[in-house]
């Protein structure tokens, strides 16, 4: 695997807070889920290997953290921009540190393809910059403890309906004629 350069992670990391604010400037302004307590922040990228992801032609992405006014989520980045080949909008099962998760691709031509998986939208229930981004920690922490990416679960085997209750035997006639005179 090649030399994983901190530099070029600043520099990939800083496209994307770059790419997101001129997004706020000038997409999201006067748009009412905003939240002006916060801004654009990458918490917690770091290299990691995706070579165990089907169809991933770069085996290095930044993994992180983006917070926004708007939204908090997953976002794994490509090492170097990559074309969308049709992957915008699809959603791809990516494991993240410990778990799995459904990212959807995402393109911008500065910053190239990326996924994201949404953990908050909006943001409202946060009052700060820094309680976000001391969640966006916990939430990696988590993530990134040394337990192997856990395989999706499949759905529990379905519980079998209950076998019929056979229906009664009609009673002979004679039967029944001795058993309404007991009463």
């Amino acid at each position: 695997m090649a030399p994983r350069p901190r530099q070029a992670l600043q520099s990939r990391v800083a496209t994307l807070e770059d790419m997101y604010r001129q997004v706020q400037r000038e997409r999201m302004q006067g748009v009412p889920l905003l939240n002006p307590q916060l801004r654009v922040q990458a918490v917690g990228f770091q290299w990691a290997d995706s070579a165990g992801d089907a169809e991933e032609s770069d085996p290095l992405v930044a993994e992180g953290v983006l917070v926004t006014p708007w939204f908090m989520s997953l976002v794994r980045l490509p090492a170097i921009p990559q074309t969308h080949q049709d992957r915008v909008g699809r959603s791809q099962t990516r494991n993240f540190g410990c778990e799995q998760f459904d990212f959807i691709g995402s393109y911008d031509p500065v910053v190239g393809y990326h996924e994201a998986c949404a953990l908050f939208s909006p943001m409202n229930d946060f009052d700060t910059q820094a309680s976000a981004c001391a969640t966006a920690r916990e939430v990696l922490a988590a993530l990134r403890s040394d337990a192997p990416p856990q395989p999706a679960q499949p759905a529990p085997e379905p519980i079998p309906a209950p076998e019929p209750i056979p229906a009664p035997e009609p009673m002979p006639a004679r039967r029944a004629f001795f058993l309404a005179r007991r009463g």
